[in-house]
C-alpha cells in the first residue's frame, strides 16, 4: 500500500488537522471557509468538515446526549483522520463542548498532525448573529440541551490558538493561522529545498 508520505510527496504539503471549537455562532465555520481559500489560493488541496453538514449526513442518526457528542466527534475523527492520512490539511468547524470531546481527535493524532483553535467568541455577540434563533429556541425551552445555555461550554486548557471574532476580523484572523500552520504543513517543501541546496 502507498504510504501517507508518499501521497504527501505527490501533494507537495504534510497533511494536518486543524479544529476550530467554540460557541455557536462563534465564528467557527466562516474562518474555515475564509482559511480554505487562502490555502487554495496558495496550492494547497484542502477539505473542510463542518459539524452542522454533518449533522444533516453522516451523522443524522445522533442526537445531542452526552453519549451522541462523543459518537459525533469520533466519527467526524475516523473521518479526518483518512482526509489526513492522503496527505490533505483538514480543517474541522465544531462545537466539541468538553475537555473529554476535544480529547477523542486530539489523542487521534500525533501532536504535529493537530491544531486546536478556540474561537473565544462572547455568548452575547453569538446570541445577537444567531440567523437560526436557536439561542432564543433554547433560551425558551424549545432546544434542551442546548451549548452556552442549558449545556455547558468547558474552556480549552491548552489551545494552539486563542481567536475573539468579535474584535478581531477575518482579514487577521486568517493571517494569524496561517503563521500557526506554515511550519507544519511546509515541512515537505523545506526538505525539498534543503536537498536542491546541497
Amino acid at each position: 500500500m502507498l504510504k501517507r508520505s508518499d501521497k504527501e510527496s505527490l501533494l507537495k504539503q504534510q497533511g494536518v488537522l486543524i479544529w476550530f471549537t467554540g460557541l455557536s455562532g462563534s465564528g467557527k465555520t466562516t474562518l474555515a471557509i475564509a482559511l480554505e481559500r487562502e490555502l487554495f489560493r496558495e496550492g494547497y488541496l484542502t477539505c473542510v468538515l463542518d459539524g452542522d453538514n454533518l449533522r444533516f449526513g453522516i451523522n443524522s442518526n445522533l442526537g445531542f446526549s452526552e453519549d451522541d457528542r462523543m459518537e459525533n466527534i469520533r466519527r467526524i475523527t475516523e473521518i479526518a483522520k483518512l482526509l489526513v492520512g492522503c496527505g490533505i490539511i483538514t480543517i474541522v468547524a465544531c462545537i466539541s463542548p468538553t475537555e473529554k470531546i476535544r480529547a477523542i481527535p486530539r489523542s487521534a493524532f500525533e501532536k504535529d498532525d493537530f491544531v486546536e483553535i478556540f474561537v473565544n467568541t462572547p455568548i452575547d455577540v453569538c446570541e445577537a448573529r444567531d440567523v437560526k434563533g436557536l439561542y432564543r429556541k433554547a433560551r425558551s425551552g424549545e432546544i434542551k440541551g442546548f451549548t452556552g445555555v442549558s449545556a455547558p461550554f468547558e474552556y480549552p486548557e491548552n489551545p494552539d490558538m486563542i481567536l475573539d471574532t468579535s474584535t478581531l476580523g477575518i482579514e487577521e484572523c486568517v493571517p494569524a493561522i496561517m503563521n500557526l500552520i506554515k511550519p507544519r504543513i511546509d515541512k515537505l517543501k523545506i526538505q525539498e529545498e534543503k536537498l536542491c541546496i546541497k
